[in-house]
């Protein structure tokens, strides 16, 4: 991304109601509901979610992005057998994780402070889903949907793995970043247009030799995991299922 600007400093904007982190005044970055602080509070992270239509019981999970932990908090409360590593490059960040009831480090449980797009190379990493969401007061940096970085996360996933990755379609290089996911992941990519929001969109890319799952097997799979999951996974399969008719040929051909 070429928009260069003075770093913002995390801000933390509360009421009654609500706990939210900015960045500055032109967006929030995390909101985090008080009666319900393990809650889904925006759109986008229970699109996200989907990747459990893909992975329903994953054993490793790594998430580049912190913010106000929302994706962090409800993995760890409703995935109990998923070993989660957090990477927030911004220290400052990481000290608000008692404001938003981030769980502490245990065996299960990590947040690190760390470049997502280094850790991603390390040879360790090998996560069966891995969400992108690591925005900072500029957009999401370029080194985080770059194909070198795409690249480096394909390489990192477990051999049936998937990445989830938040995109925001009025950013300068959007189309660049998807054209990336489409070089390095195939035809194994797709993407759903994200709930509440007019211009995040979902892309979910995977390894292996699977295709994307049908709509019925998507609403199967969001019909047993109901009874333990706090997002409507129904919605979600129905948001990934339109997301099938993005024309990828004609986004290569204008891109």
């Amino acid at each position: 991304m070429n928009r260069k600007r003075k770093a913002s400093k995390p801000v933390v904007i509360e009421n009654d109601q609500v706990v939210s982190l900015y960045f500055d005044a032109r967006g929030v970055q995390s909101t985090m509901l008080r009666h319900d602080p393990y809650a889904l509070a925006l759109g986008y992270t229970r699109t996200m979610m989907g990747f459990l239509l893909f992975r329903p019981f994953p054993r490793r999970i790594s998430m580049i992005g912190l913010g106000g932990g929302s994706l962090a908090k409800y993995c760890h409360r409703h995935l109990p057998d998923s070993v989660i590593a957090v990477v927030e490059i911004d220290p400052e960040v990481i000290a608000l994780r008692d404001r938003f009831h981030v769980p502490h480090d245990s065996e299960r449980f990590s947040v690190v402070c760390a470049n997502g797009a280094q850790y991603v190379k390390t040879p360790d990493h090998r996560p069966d889903v891995l969400l992108v969401d690591g925005f900072n007061a500029d957009g999401l940096p370029a080194e985080l949907g770059s194909r070198t970085f795409y690249e480096a996360c394909r390489r990192r996933l477990s051999d049936d793995g998937v990445l989830v990755a938040n995109l925001v379609t009025d950013e300068p290089d959007f189309h660049s970043y998807l054209r990336s996911l489409r070089e390095v992941f195939a035809n194994a990519v797709t993407l759903a247009p994200s709930e509440g929001s007019e211009h995040n969109v979902t892309v979910f890319a995977w390894k292996g030799a699977d295709e994307l799952p049908s709509l019925a097997t998507m609403l199967d799979r969001a019909r047993a995991l109901g009874p333990t999951h706090a997002v409507n996974l129904h919605a979600t399969a129905t948001r990934i299922e339109y997301g099938k008719k993005f024309s990828w040929q004609r986004y290569e051909r204008t891109c």
